[in-house]
């Protein structure tokens, strides 16, 4: 199944994909307390799957940042739940 997924992941417009994420960052960020925390959470969660699933095909240079803007969101969604 995982591959079935990261076919059509692969096939999405690349800067459309990045403007919705960004968006649903500036949204989790704006949006108060739990519901904020909950968009950056579904979204760090969909981060991480994506991030497990290619582990492996990752460049070795590639998964330092990957892992570091997955703990910014981590971190951000953490900040608006307290």
């Amino acid at each position: 199944m995982p591959e079935r997924v990261l076919i059509r992941l692969a096939r999405l417009n690349k800067t459309l994909v990045f403007l919705v994420t960004a968006a649903l960052v500036f949204l989790g960020l704006l949006l108060p307390g739990i519901v904020g925390a909950a968009v950056l959470s579904v979204l760090a969660a969909g981060l991480a799957w994506l991030q497990y699933v290619t582990w492996s095909v990752t460049p070795a240079a590639g998964r330092v940042p990957r892992m570091l803007i997955l703990a910014l969101v981590v971190a951000a969604a953490i900040y608006k739940a307290s």
